[in-house]
């Protein structure tokens, strides 16, 4: 079966064909009938057999595609095929075609053709955020997921990522590469990217989840027409903005441990994908700040009971004895300086070194702050988090400028061995130390009336 139309909201229909027998494009909403079956509700089980009864498929799982007209047959297969053996309930598959310049889209119409449980979705714009919202928000199904083409995520994790949505225990469930039990092949720009920008949302943010950008995830649908309206990435960093809203609203993330092999015909912009990914951090955390979306209204709506209790902003404490805030900050001073230099050599495979010293140095500053801001000074929950991370920026900047004015002074003298630029660079970061506390301690994590 095969939909197209950009807005997503037709209205029923009985599908045209064409000349040839082939079903014509019709809106998206026709194959979605209206049916009597219980009401979704966060925390209870869903009725599986009710659904089944009624012809309505229990997970719709999307596959979101921009010119993948190589991949996408192998891959629909396979999905379709594992499903079929393992999943007990009905399914779809629907293809979304983001704008495709090639044969994604004929392909994914065959496909619809012979599987019945397969159907594509064309969309005139690009942007996997925008296929996923559209797709979802017009789905029946109760249990919505999505997976990437490159079937880089082993499907055996299918069964434990939606088990505890069907049960009600969950109301969202992502895959991650970053679980101890993980097995993960990927090379290290990649690996570093990902671990970069996931340490920055757990620091700037306050993001309980460990791996944002995994493409393996599934949400309960009612869970889904809460929050995507208020969702405003239409590329990447969707997942992030639906995992950050869902956990200011108390929704419960379960976690799967998966098995991810790095496609190398990957067409994904890693460095430009991280890129955009923090603009969109700083977007969000705007828009949080200034009130556009009603976190208060939405957590009482899907919400199953109090916030966990890292959230409660009532809850905390200030350690305020000099000689045990000393020990911790030497203490994280010395894990910060470690993961410096384990940043900036790994930096410095496929970057100069003025660029690896700022990112390392921006990376575990940001660290550092959250370490000190929770183990040295007390201060849990998320109240004043934004503005510690601002303050800690600009102590950031004094700690770059030691550290960018030892590397050009190095710079002039010889062409050093990264060796020798690594030990100038620490000397620098050592000497900006204990500025930093004094900073920390009178400025930044100072008790304000």
């Amino acid at each position: 079966m095969t939909l197209t139309d950009p807005a997503l909201t037709g209205t029923a229909a009985t599908a045209p064909t064409t000349g040839s027998g082939e079903p014509a494009a019709q809106p998206a909403a026709a194959v979605v009938p209206q049916r009597s079956l219980p009401r979704l509700r966060p925390g209870i089980e869903i009725d599986a057999s009710a659904h089944d009864a009624a012809s309505i498929p229990v997970l719709d799982i999307t596959i979101p595609v921009y010119n993948e007209e190589e991949d996408l047959e192998e891959c629909v297969r396979g999905l379709h095929a594992h499903l079929s053996r393992t999943f007990e309930h009905g399914f779809r598959i629907t293809v979304a075609d983001n704008a495709s310049t090639d044969a994604t889209l004929r392909v994914a119409e065959r496909l619809a053709r012979e599987l019945p449980e397969v159907r594509a979705v064309h969309l005139e714009q690009k942007g996997r955020g925008n296929a996923l919202r559209r797709v979802w928000l017009a789905s029946d199904a109760p249990v919505l997921a999505y997976m990437d083409v490159d079937l880089s995520t082993d499907l055996a994790a299918i069964g434990p990522l939606v088990a505890p949505l069907l049960s009600g225990h969950s109301d969202l469930a992502i895959g991650t590469r970053l679980a101890r039990t993980s097995r993960v092949i990927r090379g290290p720009k990649r690996e570093f990217v990902s671990r970069s920008y996931n340490f920055l949302l757990h620091s700037l943010m306050g993001a309980g989840f460990s791996d944002a950008q995994c493409g393996f995830k599934a949400l309960r649908a009612d869970v889904a027409q809460q929050l995507l309206p208020h969702t405003l990435d239409t590329a990447w960093f969707f997942d992030t903005e639906l995992l950050i809203l869902a956990e200011r609203c108390g929704l419960r993330c379960h976690e799967v441990p998966v098995d991810w092999t790095e496609d190398p015909n990957s067409t994904v912009d890693v460095v430009r994908t991280a890129l955009d990914d923090l603009r969109g951090m700083y977007r969000l955390t705007t828009d949080l700040t200034r009130g556009r979306i009603p976190l208060a209204e939405l957590g009482a709506t899907v919400a199953r009971g109090p916030l966990p209790a890292r959230e409660r902003t009532g809850e905390t404490g200030r350690r305020q004895g000099l000689f045990g805030q000393l020990a911790r900050f030497g203490a994280i001073g010395v894990a910060s300086t470690l993961a410096y230099a384990a940043l900036y050599v790994l930096g410095r495979e496929f970057m100069d070194a003025q660029a690896a010293n700022v990112v390392a140095l921006l990376i575990t500053a940001v660290a550092n702050t959250a370490a000190n801001r929770r183990f040295t000074f007390g201060v849990l929950g998320v109240q004043g988090l934004g503005r510690h991370h601002v303050e800690g920026l600009a102590v950031f900047g004094m700690g770059w400028a030691l550290t960018a004015g030892a590397l050009a002074w190095i710079h002039t003298i010889a062409t050093p061995a990264t060796g020798l630029e690594l030990g100038v660079l620490i000397l620098a970061n050592l000497a900006a130390t204990a500025v930093r506390f004094h900073l920390f301690r009178r400025w930044v994590f100072r008790r304000r009336p």
